[in-house]
């Protein structure tokens, strides 16, 4: 957590957590075991239990990061003259806190990671519930809705164009995408996601779900 939130080097570590290559090593453990991933699955089910998952109204949207190093799923950021980037894909629920994941290299589309995205939630909605998914005019693609149907979703996506219309039926409309920017706002305070200093996409997506995790608790009134 200390690395995560502060984004030292693993070098750097202070002696009062122990020798440097000791934490590593239990770091590198708990990422094989995915103890990260399970960490945040039950943070989910605490937080379902506590407050309730708010599976009605879902938001998706991708970010992109710097990667200096470099590393496995990282690519050249369309935004950042080329340089080494990786990007987050998130799905949130109606209150923003994180359900589902993914990294990918930066000049991956978003569309193409929408089922990614949804195959990577530790915890699934029952099947009675009725899901809506809200979605930016990057997403506005037939693909994406097919993708979207199929995991039993309503899509609401703002198509390409739209911002030239007239804007009085949005305003008369709640907005509800917004939820999943602040989410990517919040993770990016961890200073190790804000920049990936990790090769391993492993090691990165643990520090992920270790953020998502605590988020989680975060929402749950329990931190």
């Amino acid at each position: 957590m200390y690395v995560l939130r502060t984004g030292i080097q693993w070098g750097a570590l202070p002696r009062c957590f122990g020798p440097k290559s000791t934490v590593h090593d239990r770091f590198q453990e708990w990422c094989s075991a995915g103890i990260f991933q399970r960490l945040w699955k039950e943070a989910l089910l605490t937080y379902d239990d506590k407050t309730g998952v708010n599976w009605a109204w879902q938001s998706m949207d991708g970010t992109m990061t710097k990667a200096p190093l470099g590393g496995e799923r990282t690519g050249p950021n369309p935004t950042d003259r080329g340089k080494s980037g990786v990007k987050r894909s998130l799905l949130t629920d109606g209150r923003g806190v994180p359900l589902g994941v993914v990294v990918a290299p930066a000049n991956r589309n978003d569309c193409k990671l929408v089922e990614g995205t949804l195959d990577a939630r530790p915890l699934r909605p029952p099947r009675s519930v009725r899901q809506r998914i809200c979605l930016d005019k990057g997403y506005d693609f037939p693909e994406v809705e097919e993708v979207v149907e199929a995991y039993r979703f309503e899509h609401h996506i703002r198509r390409r164009g739209e911002e030239g219309r007239d804007h009085r039926e949005f305003l008369r409309s709640r907005a509800r995408r917004w939820v999943v920017e602040r989410t990517h706002s919040w993770m990016n305070r961890f200073r190790r996601l804000l920049i990936r200093w990790e090769k391993k996409v492993a090691n990165y997506l643990a520090l992920v779900h270790l953020a998502c995790g605590w988020i989680t608790l975060r929402a749950a009134r329990l931190l």
